[in-house]
């Protein structure tokens, strides 16, 4: 699996300033890589007691053996990772409060392809650094992929998100995560934090709103876009009307099944 160099944030020790309650059952953020992974669990990491976060390692298909423990109901962990759907980890999270999260595929390119290009990945790209690329040919890699090395949009779509889609969990938008995130003060907010709270078997805290604050801090989020360093090619602000159509064509009828269209 691709390495992701990350440098550690203080939230644990941020974690103390707020009282904790126990979880009772198990908890696991799922979501398409670059979709707000790290601003969800940092957000979840403020409502849990940090001896109850499985911190070892974002789980996905090629490490879920090695983290079953996360969704052990007897010993109740909040845990993340990007895991496709299928028999084995179906069954394995059954026990656990699942959350979905993911974002347009029109923003996800972008992102994806900034993430790729950064210092903070490694994982045999390195040779899409070196200058002889356009930005509307790595944007066109991220979306139809490159055969053995990088997973088209579809695929990771697919298993990743529009599976899960018919199995227990509940869906977030990265788009209204952000959203709500930056409006804590709004009543619509506050039901949509109350929802994922619940979501998670967690009972919503008076300090609800600080709590988000704290865990939604941009410099503890490691992969977020202004963290990112050594990103060399410059790459649109929104994604092209031909690069759009190519999604369209890839990965048909996904962006109406997410909610997008």
């Amino acid at each position: 699996m691709p390495e992701i160099l990350v440098q550690r944030d203080n939230l644990d020790e941020a974690n103390a300033l707020f009282a904790q309650a126990r979880l009772a059952g198990p908890v696991f953020l799922n979501s398409i890589p670059k979709s707000g992974s790290h601003l969800l669990r940092n957000i979840l990491r403020m409502f849990v007691p940090v001896d109850q976060q499985h911190a070892a390692d974002f789980i996905q298909w090629g490490n879920l053996q090695a983290h079953r423990a996360a969704f052990d109901p007897a010993r109740p962990k909040l845990s993340w990772g990007h895991l496709f759907f299928a028999d084995a980890s179906a069954i394995e999270t059954a026990p656990a409060h699942r959350v979905l999260l993911y974002r347009d595929p029109y923003d996800w390119v972008l992102a994806r392809a900034r993430f790729i290009l950064s210092d903070q990945f490694r994982g045999n790209m390195e040779h899409l650094h070196g200058g002889a690329l356009t930005s509307d040919e790595l944007l066109t890699m991220m979306i139809f992929g490159l055969p053995q090395k990088l997973p088209s949009l579809n695929d990771i779509y697919e298993l990743n998100a529009a599976a899960w889609l018919g199995a227990r969990c509940h869906v977030i938008k990265y788009e209204d995560l952000i959203h709500h995130v930056g409006r804590l003060e709004q009543a619509d907010s506050e039901t949509f934090f109350a929802q994922l709270l619940a979501a998670c078997g967690i009972e919503k805290p008076d300090d609800w709103a600080e709590r988000i604050r704290v865990g939604s801090a941009r410099e503890d989020s490691a992969t977020a876009r202004e963290n990112l360093t050594g990103v060399e090619v410059e790459l649109p602000e929104e994604l092209g009307k031909r690069h759009r159509a190519l999604i369209d064509y890839q990965a048909p009828g996904l962006r109406s099944l997410l909610g997008y269209a």
